[in-house]
């Protein structure tokens, strides 16, 4: 088994152990935000072990009742998907449903480490891993409500591996490209400052102005243009909510669902999206690469599409379900956000969609509609919560990208212009500043 260490990488011992140290501490109390008597559940690749290690010695120091670890292998994952039947993966193992309805049900937080090579599964059948997300969506159905509803915090985070890394830099020797990518890895979480914590505490209140400024204007539809060949207008729920930097469980407790995250999001009206979105960089699912992709919406189903690479992957997502060809998620993301400028094209969705403006086909969130947390699944469809065993994000952001609000009277306002945040974000917040400082 290959696992991480300096010598490995190239980097200097101690302050590669340090920065591993203090990510794990940043997960554990501020992604996870562990409280004394939870359970934890880490699923991760062999190769980070090390990580692993410093995870769970930080989750029982937190207080952890008990840490699960589940370590996964590449290789046997996809000798699995080429000799196992497709009806294998449409029964989903009993055991592994009571592990993740049982704990969902005791609120125990679930972390997931993103470490695999993009290309590990190319060539795989999409059908049978579309099939095991499909049953175990059903099987599962305690352990999602808990993460989706407001139950129990998740957060994914990344860890660099040789062969994630030697993807990204073909040309590099292994050792500096492995290097390269922790360093960056670090970079992203904000691990390199003095203070990580401190840091993403900042990056949260941040993000609160611009939740702010968005709920308060109440848009109803968002239309967004390219050069590319973008022109789409998405609808939004009356009732619908901005979220983003974070999330709150039911009990008020914040955790962070992604670490890094750049994102602010919400959950449009799946049934009204019409026009043509170009997605903008490769999608990364499932260890296969969907590239050079389009998608044609009308009254908010996906009609038409196409890829260059990737096609006949991108087909199995549509098909998954009947909600897999609606959108779910909304999210804005400004072309000049720290993770962008790296300049890293990381072919993994945790990173590249806090890169860039992106969507998603598939389930919405339902804490991004007012009363969301309390609705079943059929109630938040109704109100415009798409509702899918899937969930894939595909990123669209550029750096001539605007997106304009409409709101109810039909008035537009600019959101984002060529890319980032348009100067009537920052001019309409410093008005309501200043309005109420002559209150």
């Amino acid at each position: 088994m290959r696992s991480v260490s300096a010598e490995r990488i190239g980097m200097n011992a101690e302050e590669f152990q340090n920065n591993l140290e203090k990510y794990a501490q940043l997960v554990i109390h501020c992604a996870c935000n562990i409280q004394p008597g939870q359970e934890l559940v880490i699923s991760a690749n062999l190769e980070t072990i090390e990580l692993v290690r410093l995870l769970t010695e930080a989750a029982y120091q937190a207080g952890a009742r008990r840490v699960t670890v589940r370590l996964g292998d590449e290789r046997l994952t996809r000798l699995s998907l080429d000799y196992a039947a497709l009806a294998v993966y449409e029964e989903f193992p009993d055991w592994l449903a009571l592990l993740h309805n049982g704990l969902g049900r005791q609120g125990a937080a679930f972390l997931h480490i993103e470490s695999a090579d993009p290309q590990a599964l190319a060539g795989a059948d999409p059908q049978k891993l579309i099939a095991s997300q499909r049953a175990g969506k059903v099987a599962c159905a305690e352990y999602y409500d808990a993460l989706y509803k407001g139950g129990a915090p998740w957060c994914i985070i990344g860890a660099a591996s040789p062969a994630w890394a030697e993807f990204i830099w073909p040309e590099l020797d292994p050792a500096m490209a492995l290097e390269r990518l922790w360093q960056a890895i670090f970079h992203a979480a904000r691990v390199d400052q003095a203070d990580p914590a401190a840091a993403w505490q900042q990056q949260r209140q941040n993000f609160q102005q611009r939740i702010s400024w968005l709920n308060t204007h109440r848009f109803q539809a968002l239309h967004y243009q390219n050069s590319r060949g973008t022109d789409l207008t998405i609808g939004l729920n009356p009732e619908g909510l901005w979220q983003g930097g974070g999330d709150v469980l039911k009990n008020s407790r914040y955790f962070f669902p992604n670490l890094p995250t750049e994102e602010i999001f919400t959950a449009p009206d799946w049934r009204r999206a019409d026009g043509l979105v170009q997605a903008t960089m490769p999608l990364v699912y499932n260890g296969s690469v969907i590239d050079g992709f389009w998608l044609r919406l009308e009254q908010g189903r996906v009609v038409d599409f196409q890829a260059a690479e990737g096609q006949d992957v991108l087909a199995a997502i549509l098909a998954t379900d009947d909600g897999a060809r609606s959108l779910g998620e909304c999210a804005l993301v400004p072309w000049s956000n720290p993770i962008r400028q790296t300049g890293i094209l990381f072919y993994s969705t945790l990173f590249d969609e806090n890169a860039a403006c992106h969507l998603a086909l598939g389930s919405g969130y339902p804490d991004c509609l007012a009363g969301g947390l309390e609705m079943t699944d059929e109630q938040l469809q109704a109100a415009g919560v798409n509702k899918s065993a899937t969930h894939v994000d595909f990123m669209l952001g550029s750096a001539d990208l605007s997106i304009q609000g409409i709101d109810a009277q039909g008035n537009i306002t600019d959101i984002f212009e060529n890319g980032e945040w348009s100067k009537s974000v920052g001019a309409d917040r410093q008005d309501q500043k200043e309005d109420a400082a002559n209150d």
